[in-house]
């Protein structure tokens, strides 16, 4: 039986593989903290932002709902039992999803507007430091 010694060769093509792998990461990040210094957000960035500022609305819109089924007054021919205050927060929580879902009342808008306006400012402040 004979064993061949390993070509030298298979060495520093793996080294190569390896290294080229690490320069296109490196160049990705690099080119990711290029942007955040640009005051540029990812897009993934942004879809979460917008997200949250989606879901901030619905639990404004959930709250004011709430508020103004409160001023309503009770009728006192029928009474308010504990499973239709709990139906009615169910609904007013689903009619908040989709009102905010059509559309909503635009302050979803306004928050991310102001949210990412911030983040730019913010940007621009640690790049002049």
């Amino acid at each position: 039986m004979q064993i061949n010694a390993i070509k030298s060769g298979y060495g520093t093509d793996c080294a190569n593989i390896a290294t080229q792998k690490n320069q296109a990461e490196f160049a990705q990040k690099l080119k990711q903290a290029a942007q955040l210094q640009a005051g540029q957000q990812t897009e993934q960035q942004q879809e979460k932002l917008k997200a949250v500022c989606k879901d901030m609305e619905t639990v404004f819109i959930n709250y004011l709902l709430t508020q103004m089924r409160k001023t309503v007054p009770e009728s006192s021919l029928l009474g308010q039992s504990n499973q239709q205050k709990i139906m009615e927060s169910m609904l007013d929580s689903e009619m908040a999803k989709e009102m905010s879902t059509a559309g909503g009342i635009g302050l979803a808008d306004m928050i991310y507007r102001q949210l990412t306006l911030n983040y730019q400012q913010t940007n621009k402040d640690q790049v002049v430091k």
